[in-house]
């Protein structure tokens, strides 16, 4: 990859990054194949360089390892070695009633926290959420987006770490669970099996409670994670600061997974459908300031995604019409861009990571 001058452009040439101005509106996608109207467009909005994919990024046998073995692939190679040590640990507790604390955090120091730095995480995570919805799964799941909400937010590395602990834990006391609840949700509950669901966040105090090495954070992340800023959660309903921001945070790394994740009796539904719930529960349920950085960054990263709409149409996700928006610009061709909060019957159905 190399950086050229608008100047130096030659029809032909490949895009190895996207394009956007100011406002982060998407100009021209990574991978585009320039055209002299494409260079000259570049040039009357003031471009003054983009990326170009060089000769050897070009090649047929770059192409042909990068098939095999891009980013993704070693992510996801990585992330089936990591469920294999946490199936070791979650078993470890239901057997003894304790949490392997020291090995949670190695965990958590090794493989969870490296995991969450990395670009293009969140594409990762989604291509993941149809591997498996048990706990061990969504338990990691949450933890890596745990990490990537605390690098938004600005925290410490330890606190991040801390964070990452505490999203793969939120979850610790759904050991004690009979094997029938494991993978249900919640809304799919009657009432008694709904009380035994609510005990899993009391029975994951206790275990964490147990241990005094494990950080105030992580333990009140597992207790409140189902409590609502609004006081319309569980288990004791408490509201607003009541409420550990460990807590907050976990709750939308828990409802963004849940949402993009294939469980019983739900097909899973895409980023930009977590995206209006978050959205949507940013001023009742979920915490307000913590949302619109969320929110902010997020969207940002899926500005020229790909995607396929309810109506058939495919297109380009290139802005959000505001911060406050729940449905994002659509470009379908240079003449339509469909807004899709004007749009409430057409959805997104599919995207293609960039």
């Amino acid at each position: 990859m190399k950086a050229l001058s608008i100047d130096k452009l030659q029809p032909g040439m490949q895009l190895a990054r996207t394009v956007v101005n100011d406002d982060m509106v998407v100009i021209l996608a990574e991978n585009t194949l320039l055209t002299k109207a494409h260079i000259t467009r570049l040039s009357f909005l003031n471009i003054p360089s983009v990326y170009i994919k060089d000769e050897y990024e070009l090649s047929p046998n770059y192409q042909s390892v990068m098939a095999i073995f891009n980013r993704g692939n070693a992510f996801a190679a990585e992330y089936r070695e990591v469920i294999r040590a946490v199936n070791t640990i979650f078993e470890a507790t239901a057997k003894n009633d304790e949490v392997p604390v020291e090995k949670s955090q190695t965990l958590v120091h090794d493989n969870l926290a490296p995991m969450s730095k990395q670009s293009g995480v969140i594409d990762y995570l989604y291509s993941l959420n149809h591997m498996a919805d048990d706990v061990y799964n969504h338990s990691v799941r949450t933890a890596i987006l745990a990490g990537v909400i605390g690098k938004w937010l600005h925290k410490t590395p330890d606190e991040i770490n801390e964070l990452i602990l505490a999203g793969f834990l939120h979850d610790i006391g759904k050991t004690k669970f009979p094997a029938r609840l494991q993978s249900r949700r919640a809304e799919t509950l009657n009432e008694d099996d709904f009380e035994v669901y609510m005990q899993h966040t009391i029975d994951g105090s206790h275990l964490l409670n147990a241990n005094p090495k494990i950080p105030n954070g992580v333990k009140l992340a597992a207790f409140q994670h189902h409590e609502c800023m609004d006081g319309s959660g569980f288990p004791f309903a408490s509201k607003s600061e009541e409420i550990h921001e460990f807590a907050r945070v976990i709750a939308i790394a828990d409802l963004y997974d849940n949402i993009t994740t294939e469980r019983e009796g739900f097909v899973r539904q895409t980023p930009f459908t977590a995206i209006a719930k978050i959205t949507e529960q940013m001023y009742t349920k979920l915490d307000p300031a913590i949302s619109v950085t969320i929110l902010k960054r997020i969207k940002d990263a899926f500005l020229g995604s790909k995607v396929m709409l309810s109506n058939g149409l495919t297109g380009t996700i290139v802005n959000y019409p505001s911060d406050f928006a729940e449905h994002p610009l659509v470009r379908i061709d240079q003449q339509n861009i469909i807004d899709l909060n004007q749009h409430k019957d057409i959805t997104i159905v599919e995207y293609n990571q960039k």
